[in-house]
């Protein structure tokens, strides 16, 4: 098993440095697509030879360095007693109320059969994920409503889904997930003082919860690149940056103890090919001789983008050993 992902999320890495892309088993993969058509989402998420599927298409056909485990941030809310489902066009669908009494892991075992099943088939590291508390709840609810009609049941809201998801993560990681991304994607709604209160703090629980476990966790919020530092006194073994600065700045502004994963605009992949191989060149470059660099997009791959962006960024990346020599 190639271990330049895990290495570099250690800030060990002395090869090149590895690639894989947020959403990469997604819907600019054409196999991706004819198996869509097929299958509801719901069902490629809670069916575990499907999940499988989806899991290895875009290592097998893209050939990045690592997997990420083909789910969704707001499966918890099932093992909470929510109804979900998944709309074309809306997205993740929840409905009933978050009981604080109620937990049902069982309901997410089709999820830990997955992931068994894919440690026997991957020759590349395997990513479980969750979603930050502050971000999982914005499903639930009108969160900016709650946060200011109700900070206090907004605390117990997050309360319960923080710990809820630390048994979700025990499962992932229990079951083979090698490292862990939180994925905090609505962090940016928040003021600085508001993130510090809702958002960072139940952050923090799930990233020292992992930590614990002795496996990688990353953590990945928009706009990472204004909140460096408050993301770095966290202690993640690995930031996930977005596009609004050079990642050499952020290494300096967070020092070498924490990987730094990024940060690719997304748009970039509708560029054409010589203009993304150039793009990624630059990124290596300034980048070169870090151990402690994944690199990926900022945010997740679009789903219109051309499949052969896609196979130019990875190759590229792939081939950077004669570049960075």
């Amino acid at each position: 098993m190639s271990d330049l992902f895990l290495d570099a999320l250690r800030s060990k890495n002395r090869g090149r440095p590895p690639i894989w892309i947020m959403r990469q088993a997604g819907r600019y993969l054409p196999s991706y697509q004819a198996l869509r058509k097929k299958h509801s989402l719901y069902d490629l998420f809670f069916t575990p030879e499907l999940a499988l599927q989806a899991t290895l298409l875009p290592v097998q056909e893209m050939g990045v360095d690592a997997a990420i485990l083909f789910s969704d941030i707001t499966v918890i809310v099932k093992a909470l007693g929510l109804s979900l489902d998944f709309k074309e066009g809306v997205g993740p669908v929840i409905d009933g109320a978050v009981n604080e009494g109620t937990f049902d892991l069982e309901s997410l075992q089709p999820i830990a059969t997955t992931i068994r099943l894919l440690r026997k088939e991957l020759t590349v590291p395997l990513i479980g994920f969750c979603g930050g508390p502050f971000t999982v709840a914005s499903y639930c609810s009108p969160i900016k409503k709650l946060l200011y009609l109700d900070p206090e049941g907004l605390h117990s809201l997050l309360r319960t889904l923080t710990e809820a998801t630390k048994a979700y993560l025990d499962l992932q990681i229990e079951n083979g997930a090698q490292a862990i991304q939180i994925f905090d994607s609505w962090a940016d709604l928040l003021t600085l003082p508001d993130l510090s209160t809702f958002c960072l703090p139940y952050h923090k629980q799930l990233v020292d919860h992992v930590k614990q476990k002795g496996i990688p966790v990353i953590s990945f919020m928009r706009l990472a690149c204004l909140h460096a530092a408050e993301i770095a006194r966290m202690a993640p073994d690995a930031i996930s940056f977005d596009w609004q600065q050079p990642l050499a700045l952020m290494r300096q502004k967070i020092g070498p103890s924490i990987a730094i994963q990024g940060n690719l605009d997304p748009d970039l992949l509708y560029a054409p090919l010589p203009v993304i191989e150039a793009r990624a060149k630059e990124l290596l470059l300034s980048m070169e001789g870090d151990p402690g660099f994944v690199v990926n997009l900022g945010h997740g791959v679009k789903p219109d983008v051309p499949w052969q962006a896609v196979r130019c960024l990875v190759d590229t990346v792939r081939q950077s050993q004669s570049l960075l020599c």
